[in-house]
């Protein structure tokens, strides 16, 4: 969960007299989405889950839905973007388009954990919530939450683990649990075969990321001040990436060379 910062308040609400606007943008994944959330409730929302790259349609959809609603920017309060973990280069597009507009507004960020904000979507829910997104490698990006006593509870926080060990801790948990995410379609088989409790999957239009959905958290953020200055803002990536996975295995192989060539010396 993001850190509060006394610093960076929402100001601008206070300002009109008027509720809060927080412009969300959701990248992490395949899913691009932007939406503004006006206090209590979505004014706009613009979602494509389809292969176009997020450098293409993010900043065109925010322009579109600013359009269509005739909101000006300039009434926006903060922005809150989903921080990760996902794909490195949606994270990174989101990142900078929510930077970008934050300095040019003079506004803060909300990080939103991307997998809190995939389950703060399903509200309510009399089960567990288990967001998985598929993280390649046999690991999925996971976390579990309820909203016992009517509050948004973090059980787990997000993490990258494999599917087997996710289950095994849930199975441990008893309770029934609702997945969503695109690790569902990729591991639906093994998590329906490893489960010892009531287990169901989220439909179609609660089943990926929503810019929706991380506004509305992101706003439950910024009125108790956690929010960031647009700066120093960075995605969360739980992983290194592949290429410095592949740069960390080569230093390593020609480390091991050397020392092999010293020893023979």
């Amino acid at each position: 969960m993001p850190k509060e910062d006394e610093a960076e308040k929402p100001h601008r609400a206070a300002e009109r007299g008027k509720n809060m606007r927080i412009l969300g943008i959701e990248s992490a994944s395949l899913t691009a989405s932007a939406a503004i959330v006006t206090d209590d409730q979505l004014t706009a929302e613009y979602t494509i889950n389809d292969k176009k790259t997020h450098s293409q349609t993010l900043l065109p959809m925010v322009q579109e839905i600013v359009s269509m609603t005739g909101i000006d920017l300039k009434t926006i309060d903060a922005i809150a973007v989903s921080s990760g973990p996902g794909s490195f280069t949606g994270l990174r597009i989101g990142s900078a388009t929510a930077k970008g507009l934050a300095m040019a507004l003079n506004i803060p960020i909300v990080s939103v954990p991307t997998v809190d904000a995939m389950a703060y979507q399903c509200w309510r829910a009399n089960c567990l919530i288990c967001p998985i997104m598929d993280a390649r490698r046999s690991q999925v990006y996971t976390g579990i939450y309820s909203f016992d006593g009517g509050t948004f509870q973090v059980c787990m926080e997000q993490c990258a683990m494999e599917v087997e060990v996710l289950m095994e801790r849930l199975n441990k948990m008893g309770r029934p649990v609702l997945f969503l995410g695109d690790g569902v379609p990729v591991y639906r088989e093994i998590v329906s075969e490893l489960a010892c409790v009531e287990i169901e999957f989220a439909p179609s239009f609660l089943n990926r990321q929503r810019a929706a959905a991380v506004a509305a958290l992101g706003m439950e953020y910024a009125k108790k001040g956690i929010v960031e200055e647009a700066a120093v803002h960075t995605p969360v990536y739980l992983r290194p990436s592949s290429a410095e996975r592949e740069l960390a295995e080569k230093n390593g192989e020609k480390e091991k060379k050397e020392n092999e060539n010293s020893h023979n010396g």
